[in-house]
Protein backbone atom coordinates (compact mmCIF):
# COMPACT_ATOMS: atom_id res chain seq x y z
CA UNK A 1 0.00 0.00 0.00
CA UNK A 2 1.19 3.50 -0.85
CA UNK A 3 0.50 6.08 1.85
CA UNK A 4 1.28 9.77 1.85
CA UNK A 5 0.57 13.14 0.30
CA UNK A 6 0.05 12.87 -3.46
CA UNK A 7 -0.77 15.45 -6.15
CA UNK A 8 -4.45 15.46 -7.06
CA UNK A 9 -3.76 14.05 -10.53
CA UNK A 10 -2.48 10.87 -8.84
CA UNK A 11 -5.41 10.49 -6.42
CA UNK A 12 -8.18 9.07 -8.60
CA UNK A 13 -9.78 6.12 -6.72
CA UNK A 14 -7.35 6.65 -3.82
CA UNK A 15 -8.61 6.52 -0.21
CA UNK A 16 -8.62 9.77 1.70
CA UNK A 17 -6.52 9.34 4.84
CA UNK A 18 -7.72 12.40 6.75
CA UNK A 19 -10.90 14.44 6.72
CA UNK A 20 -10.73 17.48 4.45
CA UNK A 21 -13.19 20.35 4.32
CA UNK A 22 -14.16 21.35 0.79
CA UNK A 23 -16.33 24.44 0.89
CA UNK A 24 -19.49 23.51 2.80
CA UNK A 25 -18.74 19.79 2.50
CA UNK A 26 -16.57 17.57 4.65
CA UNK A 27 -14.79 14.75 2.85
CA UNK A 28 -14.37 12.14 5.58
CA UNK A 29 -11.50 9.79 6.18
CA UNK A 30 -11.91 6.63 4.10
CA UNK A 31 -13.64 8.32 1.15
CA UNK A 32 -12.74 6.86 -2.24
CA UNK A 33 -11.93 9.91 -4.33
CA UNK A 34 -13.77 10.27 -7.64
CA UNK A 35 -13.07 12.61 -10.53
CA UNK A 36 -15.76 15.00 -9.27
CA UNK A 37 -14.22 14.91 -5.77
CA UNK A 38 -10.83 15.81 -7.19
CA UNK A 39 -12.36 18.68 -9.16
CA UNK A 40 -13.95 20.06 -5.99
CA UNK A 41 -10.66 19.71 -4.10
CA UNK A 42 -8.81 21.58 -6.84
CA UNK A 43 -11.44 24.32 -6.89
CA UNK A 44 -11.04 24.68 -3.14
CA UNK A 45 -7.32 25.26 -3.57
CA UNK A 46 -5.95 21.86 -2.63
CA UNK A 47 -2.97 20.78 -4.68
CA UNK A 48 -2.44 17.49 -2.87
CA UNK A 49 -4.04 15.34 -0.19
CA UNK A 50 -2.89 12.52 2.05
CA UNK A 51 -4.22 9.26 0.65
CA UNK A 52 -3.73 5.52 0.64
CA UNK A 53 -3.50 3.59 -2.62
CA UNK A 54 -3.85 -0.16 -2.71
CA UNK A 55 -1.22 -2.04 -4.66
CA UNK A 56 -1.28 -5.45 -6.27
CA UNK A 57 -1.70 -8.08 -3.57
CA UNK A 58 -3.39 -5.73 -1.09
CA UNK A 59 -6.78 -6.43 0.46
CA UNK A 60 -9.03 -3.55 1.54
CA UNK A 61 -9.72 -3.08 5.25
CA UNK A 62 -13.37 -4.17 5.16
CA UNK A 63 -12.71 -7.25 3.05
CA UNK A 64 -9.81 -8.23 5.30
CA UNK A 65 -11.83 -7.73 8.49
CA UNK A 66 -14.71 -9.77 7.12
CA UNK A 67 -12.35 -12.53 5.98
CA UNK A 68 -10.74 -13.01 9.38
CA UNK A 69 -14.07 -12.74 11.21
CA UNK A 70 -15.61 -15.45 9.04
CA UNK A 71 -12.54 -17.65 9.50
CA UNK A 72 -12.65 -17.49 13.31
CA UNK A 73 -16.46 -17.64 13.72
CA UNK A 74 -17.81 -20.99 14.84
CA UNK A 75 -21.17 -22.39 15.90
CA UNK A 76 -23.86 -19.94 17.05
CA UNK A 77 -21.84 -16.90 15.97
CA UNK A 78 -23.06 -14.22 13.56
CA UNK A 79 -20.69 -11.91 11.69
CA UNK A 80 -22.15 -8.54 10.75
CA UNK A 81 -20.98 -6.67 7.62
CA UNK A 82 -17.65 -4.95 8.06
CA UNK A 83 -17.39 -1.17 8.25
CA UNK A 84 -14.35 1.12 8.65
CA UNK A 85 -12.10 -1.93 8.83
CA UNK A 86 -14.10 -3.53 11.66
CA UNK A 87 -16.15 -6.73 11.69
CA UNK A 88 -18.12 -7.58 14.83
CA UNK A 89 -19.10 -11.08 15.95
CA UNK A 90 -22.32 -11.67 17.88
CA UNK A 91 -23.76 -14.59 19.81
CA UNK A 92 -26.78 -16.16 18.15
CA UNK A 93 -27.95 -17.96 21.29
CA UNK A 94 -27.74 -17.65 25.05
CA UNK A 95 -24.87 -19.75 26.32
CA UNK A 96 -21.20 -19.87 27.24
CA UNK A 97 -18.49 -18.37 25.02
CA UNK A 98 -15.79 -20.82 24.00
CA UNK A 99 -12.41 -19.89 22.57
CA UNK A 100 -8.74 -20.71 22.93
CA UNK A 101 -6.71 -17.75 24.25
CA UNK A 102 -3.60 -19.18 22.58
CA UNK A 103 -5.30 -18.92 19.18
CA UNK A 104 -6.37 -15.32 19.82
CA UNK A 105 -2.79 -14.52 20.84
CA UNK A 106 -1.42 -16.27 17.73
CA UNK A 107 -3.65 -14.17 15.47
CA UNK A 108 -2.59 -10.94 17.19
CA UNK A 109 1.10 -11.93 17.01
CA UNK A 110 1.13 -12.05 13.20
CA UNK A 111 1.23 -8.30 12.67
CA UNK A 112 0.27 -5.12 14.51
CA UNK A 113 -2.10 -4.14 11.71
CA UNK A 114 -4.49 -7.05 12.36
CA UNK A 115 -6.25 -7.20 15.73
CA UNK A 116 -8.79 -9.56 17.28
CA UNK A 117 -10.44 -8.77 20.64
CA UNK A 118 -12.89 -11.01 22.52
CA UNK A 119 -14.78 -11.37 25.74
CA UNK A 120 -13.29 -13.71 28.34
CA UNK A 121 -13.36 -17.43 27.71
CA UNK A 122 -16.36 -19.17 29.32
CA UNK A 123 -18.19 -15.88 29.68
CA UNK A 124 -21.99 -16.28 29.79
CA UNK A 125 -23.48 -14.41 26.85
CA UNK A 126 -26.92 -13.62 25.48
CA UNK A 127 -28.23 -13.86 21.94
CA UNK A 128 -27.38 -10.61 20.17
CA UNK A 129 -24.43 -9.78 22.43
CA UNK A 130 -21.15 -8.80 20.83
CA UNK A 131 -18.50 -11.37 21.73
CA UNK A 132 -15.54 -10.38 19.54
CA UNK A 133 -14.37 -7.76 17.08
CA UNK A 134 -11.81 -7.76 14.28
CA UNK A 135 -10.17 -4.42 13.49
CA UNK A 136 -7.80 -3.80 10.59
CA UNK A 137 -5.71 -0.78 11.53
CA UNK A 138 -4.59 0.56 8.11
CA UNK A 139 -6.69 0.85 4.95
CA UNK A 140 -5.40 -2.47 3.64
CA UNK A 141 -3.18 -5.44 4.45
CA UNK A 142 -1.21 -7.76 2.17
CA UNK A 143 -3.16 -10.80 0.97
CA UNK A 144 -0.34 -13.10 2.18
CA UNK A 145 -0.63 -11.72 5.70
CA UNK A 146 -4.40 -12.12 5.70
CA UNK A 147 -4.05 -15.68 4.43
CA UNK A 148 -1.68 -16.42 7.30
CA UNK A 149 -4.02 -15.24 10.05
CA UNK A 150 -7.03 -16.92 8.43
CA UNK A 151 -5.08 -20.18 8.27
CA UNK A 152 -4.39 -19.91 12.01
CA UNK A 153 -8.07 -19.27 12.67
CA UNK A 154 -9.36 -22.07 10.46
CA UNK A 155 -6.91 -24.69 11.69
CA UNK A 156 -7.58 -24.04 15.37
CA UNK A 157 -10.40 -23.72 17.86
CA UNK A 158 -13.03 -21.31 16.62
CA UNK A 159 -14.93 -18.76 18.66
CA UNK A 160 -18.33 -20.28 19.34
CA UNK A 161 -21.18 -20.36 21.83
CA UNK A 162 -22.24 -23.49 23.68
CA UNK A 163 -26.00 -22.93 24.16
CA UNK A 164 -27.68 -23.32 27.51
CA UNK A 165 -29.77 -26.50 27.44
CA UNK A 166 -32.86 -26.58 29.64
CA UNK A 167 -32.92 -29.66 31.83
CA UNK A 168 -34.57 -31.04 34.98
CA UNK A 169 -32.76 -29.52 37.92
CA UNK A 170 -33.32 -30.48 41.55
CA UNK A 171 -32.53 -28.66 44.78
CA UNK A 172 -32.13 -30.37 48.16
CA UNK A 173 -31.76 -28.27 51.32
CA UNK A 174 -30.91 -29.95 54.61
CA UNK A 175 -32.31 -28.56 57.82
CA UNK A 176 -31.36 -28.12 61.46
CA UNK A 177 -33.53 -26.77 64.29
CA UNK A 178 -31.57 -23.52 64.24
CA UNK A 179 -32.26 -22.85 60.53
CA UNK A 180 -35.36 -20.74 59.89
CA UNK A 181 -37.88 -21.72 57.22
CA UNK A 182 -37.66 -18.19 55.83
CA UNK A 183 -33.99 -18.79 55.00
CA UNK A 184 -34.87 -21.95 53.09
CA UNK A 185 -37.65 -20.18 51.21
CA UNK A 186 -35.37 -17.27 50.32
CA UNK A 187 -32.72 -19.73 49.10
CA UNK A 188 -35.25 -21.36 46.79
CA UNK A 189 -36.20 -17.96 45.35
CA UNK A 190 -32.56 -17.05 44.73
CA UNK A 191 -31.92 -20.41 43.07
CA UNK A 192 -34.96 -20.04 40.82
CA UNK A 193 -33.69 -16.64 39.62
CA UNK A 194 -30.15 -17.95 39.19
CA UNK A 195 -31.38 -20.77 36.97
CA UNK A 196 -33.77 -18.53 35.03
CA UNK A 197 -30.79 -16.51 33.82
CA UNK A 198 -29.51 -19.74 32.27
CA UNK A 199 -32.85 -20.57 30.58
CA UNK A 200 -33.57 -23.27 33.17
CA UNK A 201 -36.22 -23.94 35.79
CA UNK A 202 -36.12 -25.57 39.20
CA UNK A 203 -38.18 -28.71 38.58
CA UNK A 204 -37.69 -30.65 41.85
CA UNK A 205 -37.29 -29.36 45.40
CA UNK A 206 -36.82 -31.41 48.55
CA UNK A 207 -35.91 -30.72 52.19
CA UNK A 208 -34.57 -33.19 54.72
CA UNK A 209 -32.72 -33.31 58.02
CA UNK A 210 -28.98 -32.66 57.97
CA UNK A 211 -28.22 -36.35 58.28
CA UNK A 212 -26.25 -38.57 55.87
CA UNK A 213 -28.79 -41.43 55.94
CA UNK A 214 -31.81 -39.22 55.32
CA UNK A 215 -29.96 -37.20 52.67
CA UNK A 216 -29.03 -40.44 50.88
CA UNK A 217 -32.73 -41.35 50.65
CA UNK A 218 -33.62 -37.82 49.43
CA UNK A 219 -30.95 -37.93 46.73
CA UNK A 220 -32.39 -41.25 45.50
CA UNK A 221 -35.87 -39.71 45.47
CA UNK A 222 -34.74 -36.74 43.34
CA UNK A 223 -32.90 -38.94 40.86
CA UNK A 224 -35.93 -41.21 40.58
CA UNK A 225 -38.04 -38.12 39.87
CA UNK A 226 -35.84 -37.41 36.84
CA UNK A 227 -33.32 -34.88 38.11
CA UNK A 228 -30.53 -34.44 35.54
CA UNK A 229 -28.50 -32.05 37.69
CA UNK A 230 -28.77 -31.93 41.47
CA UNK A 231 -27.91 -29.05 43.80
CA UNK A 232 -27.43 -29.85 47.48
CA UNK A 233 -27.17 -27.09 50.08
CA UNK A 234 -26.46 -28.06 53.65
CA UNK A 235 -27.76 -26.42 56.81
CA UNK A 236 -24.11 -26.59 57.87
CA UNK A 237 -21.23 -25.90 55.48
CA UNK A 238 -19.19 -28.79 54.10
CA UNK A 239 -15.88 -28.86 55.95
CA UNK A 240 -14.39 -32.22 54.92
CA UNK A 241 -14.74 -35.00 52.35
CA UNK A 242 -16.20 -37.14 55.18
CA UNK A 243 -18.90 -34.58 56.03
CA UNK A 244 -22.66 -35.21 55.65
CA UNK A 245 -23.13 -34.19 52.02
CA UNK A 246 -20.10 -36.01 50.49
CA UNK A 247 -20.84 -39.03 52.67
CA UNK A 248 -24.43 -39.19 51.35
CA UNK A 249 -23.22 -38.84 47.76
CA UNK A 250 -20.78 -41.73 48.19
CA UNK A 251 -23.45 -43.82 49.91
CA UNK A 252 -25.63 -43.17 46.84
CA UNK A 253 -22.97 -44.71 44.60
CA UNK A 254 -21.53 -41.37 43.56
CA UNK A 255 -18.00 -40.02 43.26
CA UNK A 256 -16.68 -36.82 44.79
CA UNK A 257 -14.49 -35.30 42.10
CA UNK A 258 -13.44 -32.04 43.72
CA UNK A 259 -13.96 -30.40 47.09
CA UNK A 260 -12.93 -26.76 47.30
CA UNK A 261 -12.28 -24.18 44.60
CA UNK A 262 -9.96 -21.17 44.28
CA UNK A 263 -12.89 -18.78 43.90
CA UNK A 264 -14.07 -16.49 46.66
CA UNK A 265 -16.96 -16.47 47.45
CA UNK A 266 -17.40 -20.13 46.61
CA UNK A 267 -14.42 -21.84 48.27
CA UNK A 268 -16.47 -24.66 49.79
CA UNK A 269 -18.07 -25.91 46.57
CA UNK A 270 -18.13 -29.66 46.04
CA UNK A 271 -18.38 -31.29 42.60
CA UNK A 272 -19.55 -34.88 42.35
CA UNK A 273 -21.53 -37.21 40.08
CA UNK A 274 -23.87 -40.15 40.35
CA UNK A 275 -24.34 -42.37 37.29
CA UNK A 276 -23.07 -39.60 35.06
CA UNK A 277 -25.38 -36.94 36.52
CA UNK A 278 -23.58 -33.96 38.04
CA UNK A 279 -24.12 -33.10 41.71
CA UNK A 280 -23.02 -29.77 43.16
CA UNK A 281 -22.60 -29.43 46.91
CA UNK A 282 -23.35 -25.73 47.26
CA UNK A 283 -21.37 -23.41 49.51
CA UNK A 284 -23.32 -21.12 51.83
CA UNK A 285 -22.80 -18.14 49.50
CA UNK A 286 -25.27 -19.78 47.08
CA UNK A 287 -28.04 -18.42 49.32
CA UNK A 288 -27.09 -14.94 48.04
CA UNK A 289 -27.84 -13.60 44.54
CA UNK A 290 -24.31 -12.17 44.36
CA UNK A 291 -21.96 -13.78 41.87
CA UNK A 292 -19.91 -16.65 43.28
CA UNK A 293 -18.10 -19.79 42.18
CA UNK A 294 -21.36 -21.72 41.83
CA UNK A 295 -22.26 -19.57 38.83
CA UNK A 296 -19.07 -20.48 36.98
CA UNK A 297 -19.71 -24.20 37.39
CA UNK A 298 -23.46 -24.04 36.70
CA UNK A 299 -23.02 -22.02 33.51
CA UNK A 300 -20.70 -24.61 32.00
CA UNK A 301 -22.71 -27.62 33.07
CA UNK A 302 -25.97 -26.21 31.70
CA UNK A 303 -24.16 -25.45 28.43
CA UNK A 304 -23.12 -29.13 28.25
CA UNK A 305 -19.47 -28.25 28.86
CA UNK A 306 -17.67 -30.77 31.06
CA UNK A 307 -16.24 -29.48 34.32
CA UNK A 308 -13.37 -31.47 35.80
CA UNK A 309 -11.39 -31.14 38.99
CA UNK A 310 -8.58 -29.66 36.93
CA UNK A 311 -10.96 -27.06 35.44
CA UNK A 312 -11.96 -25.93 38.92
CA UNK A 313 -8.36 -25.76 40.12
CA UNK A 314 -7.58 -23.45 37.19
CA UNK A 315 -10.24 -20.88 38.14
CA UNK A 316 -7.99 -19.00 40.56
CA UNK A 317 -7.00 -16.19 38.18
CA UNK A 318 -9.99 -13.85 38.28
CA UNK A 319 -11.49 -15.92 41.07
CA UNK A 320 -11.47 -13.14 43.66
CA UNK A 321 -15.09 -12.02 43.45
CA UNK A 322 -15.54 -10.64 46.94
CA UNK A 323 -15.51 -6.98 45.82
CA UNK A 324 -18.26 -7.43 43.21
CA UNK A 325 -21.12 -5.47 44.74
CA UNK A 326 -24.01 -7.03 42.85
CA UNK A 327 -24.76 -9.87 40.53
CA UNK A 328 -25.29 -8.84 36.88
CA UNK A 329 -28.91 -9.20 35.79
CA UNK A 330 -28.82 -9.12 31.97
CA UNK A 331 -32.47 -10.11 31.69
CA UNK A 332 -33.58 -7.05 33.63
CA UNK A 333 -32.68 -4.69 30.82
CA UNK A 334 -28.93 -4.13 30.99
CA UNK A 335 -27.17 -3.66 27.69
CA UNK A 336 -25.12 -6.76 26.68
CA UNK A 337 -21.42 -6.65 27.44
CA UNK A 338 -19.33 -5.71 24.48
CA UNK A 339 -21.78 -2.99 23.53
CA UNK A 340 -21.76 0.60 24.81
CA UNK A 341 -23.54 0.80 28.18
CA UNK A 342 -26.67 2.86 28.87
CA UNK A 343 -28.14 3.30 25.42
CA UNK A 344 -31.79 4.30 25.22
CA UNK A 345 -34.40 5.22 22.64
CA UNK A 346 -36.95 7.96 22.09
CA UNK A 347 -39.89 6.93 19.90
CA UNK A 348 -41.88 9.86 18.51
CA UNK A 349 -45.59 8.99 18.56
CA UNK A 350 -47.28 12.34 19.15
CA UNK A 351 -48.35 13.52 15.67
CA UNK A 352 -51.94 14.24 14.59
CA UNK A 353 -51.76 12.09 11.40
CA UNK A 354 -53.48 14.87 9.47
CA UNK A 355 -52.45 13.48 6.07
CA UNK A 356 -53.80 10.03 6.94
CA UNK A 357 -57.18 11.24 8.18
CA UNK A 358 -57.04 8.93 11.20
CA UNK A 359 -54.42 7.99 13.76
CA UNK A 360 -51.88 6.16 11.62
CA UNK A 361 -50.10 4.68 14.63
CA UNK A 362 -53.18 2.60 15.45
CA UNK A 363 -53.66 1.16 11.95
CA UNK A 364 -53.51 -2.63 11.77
CA UNK A 365 -50.36 -4.12 10.28
CA UNK A 366 -50.19 -7.90 10.32
CA UNK A 367 -52.49 -8.17 13.31
CA UNK A 368 -51.18 -5.41 15.58
CA UNK A 369 -51.06 -1.60 15.58
CA UNK A 370 -48.37 0.02 13.48
CA UNK A 371 -46.71 1.66 16.50
CA UNK A 372 -46.24 -1.77 18.10
CA UNK A 373 -43.95 -2.85 15.25
CA UNK A 374 -41.64 0.11 15.89
CA UNK A 375 -41.57 -0.45 19.65
CA UNK A 376 -41.09 -4.21 19.33
CA UNK A 377 -38.07 -3.70 17.06
CA UNK A 378 -36.53 -1.39 19.62
CA UNK A 379 -37.18 -3.93 22.37
CA UNK A 380 -35.02 -6.52 20.58
CA UNK A 381 -31.96 -4.39 21.40
CA UNK A 382 -32.14 -4.79 25.21
CA UNK A 383 -31.77 -1.03 25.61
CA UNK A 384 -31.51 0.55 29.05
CA UNK A 385 -34.79 2.40 28.55
CA UNK A 386 -37.33 3.28 25.87
CA UNK A 387 -39.39 6.47 26.06
CA UNK A 388 -42.50 6.82 23.90
CA UNK A 389 -43.59 10.43 23.33
CA UNK A 390 -47.37 10.88 23.27
CA UNK A 391 -49.50 13.76 22.00
CA UNK A 392 -52.51 13.09 19.79
CA UNK A 393 -54.91 10.51 21.30
CA UNK A 394 -52.41 9.56 24.03
CA UNK A 395 -54.73 7.13 25.82
CA UNK A 396 -55.29 5.08 22.67
CA UNK A 397 -51.58 4.88 21.83
CA UNK A 398 -50.74 3.96 25.42
CA UNK A 399 -53.43 1.28 25.40
CA UNK A 400 -52.05 -0.17 22.15
CA UNK A 401 -48.64 -0.55 23.84
CA UNK A 402 -49.98 -1.92 27.13
CA UNK A 403 -47.71 -4.51 28.71
CA UNK A 404 -44.58 -3.44 26.89
CA UNK A 405 -41.66 -2.26 29.09
CA UNK A 406 -41.59 1.36 27.94
CA UNK A 407 -42.10 4.72 29.63
CA UNK A 408 -44.54 7.32 28.34
CA UNK A 409 -44.10 11.08 28.33
CA UNK A 410 -46.56 13.69 27.09
CA UNK A 411 -45.45 16.41 24.69
CA UNK A 412 -47.90 19.10 25.77
CA UNK A 413 -47.13 21.34 22.78
CA UNK A 414 -46.95 18.49 20.26
CA UNK A 415 -49.05 20.44 17.73
CA UNK A 416 -46.07 22.76 17.21
CA UNK A 417 -44.32 19.92 15.38
CA UNK A 418 -41.55 17.38 15.66
CA UNK A 419 -39.19 19.57 17.70
CA UNK A 420 -41.62 19.64 20.63
CA UNK A 421 -41.88 15.84 20.68
CA UNK A 422 -38.14 15.39 20.38
CA UNK A 423 -37.39 17.78 23.22
CA UNK A 424 -39.96 16.15 25.48
CA UNK A 425 -38.54 12.69 24.82
CA UNK A 426 -34.93 13.71 25.38
CA UNK A 427 -35.79 15.55 28.59
CA UNK A 428 -37.44 12.39 29.93
CA UNK A 429 -34.38 10.20 29.40
CA UNK A 430 -32.31 9.11 32.38
CA UNK A 431 -29.23 11.30 32.98
CA UNK A 432 -27.17 8.09 33.10
CA UNK A 433 -27.71 7.38 29.40
CA UNK A 434 -24.74 7.92 27.12
CA UNK A 435 -26.70 7.91 23.85
CA UNK A 436 -30.17 7.33 22.41
CA UNK A 437 -31.87 6.27 19.22
CA UNK A 438 -34.50 8.64 17.85
CA UNK A 439 -37.09 6.52 16.07
CA UNK A 440 -40.23 7.65 14.25
CA UNK A 441 -43.40 5.90 15.30
CA UNK A 442 -44.69 5.67 11.72
CA UNK A 443 -41.66 3.83 10.29
CA UNK A 444 -42.27 0.10 10.92
CA UNK A 445 -39.98 -1.24 8.19
CA UNK A 446 -36.63 -0.56 9.88
CA UNK A 447 -35.14 -4.00 10.55
CA UNK A 448 -33.83 -5.13 13.96
CA UNK A 449 -30.64 -6.29 12.22
CA UNK A 450 -29.96 -2.75 11.01
CA UNK A 451 -30.59 -1.35 14.49
CA UNK A 452 -28.11 -3.85 15.96
CA UNK A 453 -25.48 -2.86 13.41
CA UNK A 454 -26.01 0.80 14.23
CA UNK A 455 -25.66 0.03 17.92
CA UNK A 456 -22.42 -1.87 17.29
CA UNK A 457 -21.03 1.00 15.20
CA UNK A 458 -21.51 3.60 17.94
CA UNK A 459 -18.14 4.43 19.49
CA UNK A 460 -17.53 8.07 20.44
CA UNK A 461 -13.93 7.28 21.40
CA UNK A 462 -13.28 6.45 17.75
CA UNK A 463 -15.24 9.47 16.50
CA UNK A 464 -18.47 7.59 15.74
CA UNK A 465 -20.96 9.46 17.92
CA UNK A 466 -23.76 9.97 15.36
CA UNK A 467 -24.84 6.78 13.61
CA UNK A 468 -27.34 6.79 10.74
CA UNK A 469 -28.42 4.43 7.93
CA UNK A 470 -27.97 4.97 4.20
CA UNK A 471 -29.49 3.27 1.18
CA UNK A 472 -28.61 4.08 -2.40
CA UNK A 473 -26.42 6.94 -1.22
CA UNK A 474 -29.34 8.61 0.65
CA UNK A 475 -29.54 8.99 4.41
CA UNK A 476 -32.60 7.86 6.34
CA UNK A 477 -33.97 7.17 9.82
CA UNK A 478 -33.50 6.35 12.64
CA UNK A 479 -30.45 8.11 14.04
CA UNK A 480 -28.40 7.14 17.10
CA UNK A 481 -27.15 10.26 18.91
CA UNK A 482 -24.51 10.62 21.58
CA UNK A 483 -25.68 12.53 24.65
CA UNK A 484 -23.43 15.50 23.89
CA UNK A 485 -25.86 16.60 21.14
CA UNK A 486 -28.94 16.57 23.37
CA UNK A 487 -28.40 20.17 24.50
CA UNK A 488 -28.35 21.38 20.88
CA UNK A 489 -31.58 19.48 20.21
CA UNK A 490 -33.29 21.27 23.11
CA UNK A 491 -32.86 24.51 21.14
CA UNK A 492 -34.93 23.27 18.19
CA UNK A 493 -38.17 25.00 17.25
CA UNK A 494 -41.06 24.28 14.90
CA UNK A 495 -41.80 21.20 12.86
CA UNK A 496 -38.17 20.21 12.33
CA UNK A 497 -35.89 17.47 13.53
CA UNK A 498 -32.17 17.55 14.19
CA UNK A 499 -30.92 16.89 10.66
CA UNK A 500 -28.98 20.15 10.52
CA UNK A 501 -26.80 18.91 13.40
CA UNK A 502 -25.61 16.04 11.20
CA UNK A 503 -24.14 18.61 8.85
CA UNK A 504 -22.64 20.67 11.63
CA UNK A 505 -20.97 17.63 13.18
CA UNK A 506 -20.17 15.78 9.96
CA UNK A 507 -16.84 14.52 11.27
CA UNK A 508 -18.68 12.57 13.99
CA UNK A 509 -21.05 10.76 11.62
CA UNK A 510 -20.77 7.12 10.60
CA UNK A 511 -23.07 5.73 7.90
CA UNK A 512 -24.37 2.16 8.06
CA UNK A 513 -25.56 0.61 4.80
CA UNK A 514 -29.20 -0.53 4.81
CA UNK A 515 -30.13 -3.41 2.54
CA UNK A 516 -33.56 -1.97 1.80
CA UNK A 517 -35.49 1.29 1.63
CA UNK A 518 -37.29 0.78 4.96
CA UNK A 519 -35.27 3.68 6.36
CA UNK A 520 -37.30 6.06 4.14
CA UNK A 521 -40.79 4.55 4.45
CA UNK A 522 -42.97 6.59 6.77
CA UNK A 523 -46.62 5.56 6.67
CA UNK A 524 -48.40 8.91 6.67
CA UNK A 525 -50.91 8.73 3.80
CA UNK A 526 -53.65 6.27 2.79
CA UNK A 527 -51.55 5.43 -0.29
CA UNK A 528 -48.45 4.56 1.72
CA UNK A 529 -50.55 2.44 4.10
CA UNK A 530 -52.13 0.58 1.18
CA UNK A 531 -48.68 -0.09 -0.27
CA UNK A 532 -47.51 -1.38 3.11
CA UNK A 533 -50.50 -3.71 3.32
CA UNK A 534 -49.85 -5.03 -0.18
CA UNK A 535 -46.23 -5.72 0.75
CA UNK A 536 -47.24 -7.51 3.95
CA UNK A 537 -49.68 -9.69 2.05
CA UNK A 538 -47.23 -10.66 -0.70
Amino acid sequence: MIFGALPLDQCRDAILAHAVRVGDQLFKKGRHLSDSDLALLAAAGHGSVVVARLEAGDVGEDEAAAGLAQAIAGANIRVDPAFTGRANLFAESDGVLRLDPAVIDAVNEVDETITLATLDRYKPVMAGQMVATVKIIPFSVPQKMLDRVCAIAKASTHIDVAPFRPRRIGLIQTTLPTLKDSVLTKTTEVTVKRLAELNCSLMIERRCRHDAVELTRTIADCLAAGAELLLVLGASAITDRLDVIPAAIQASGGTVEQFGMPVDPGNLLLLASIAGKPIIGLPGCARSPKQNGVDWVLQRLIADLPVTARDIRHMGVGGLLGEILSRPQPRLGAVPQGQPANIGAVILAAGKSSRMGQNKLLLDVEGKPLICHVVDRALTLDLSEIVVVLGHQPEKVQQALAGRPVRFVMAKDYEIGMSASLKAGLAALSPALTAAFVLLGDMPMVSPALLRRMLAAYNPVEGRSIVLPVHGGKRGNPVLWDRRYFADMQNLAGDVGARHLIGEYAADVVEIASEDAGIFRDIDTPQSYAALQRGAAS
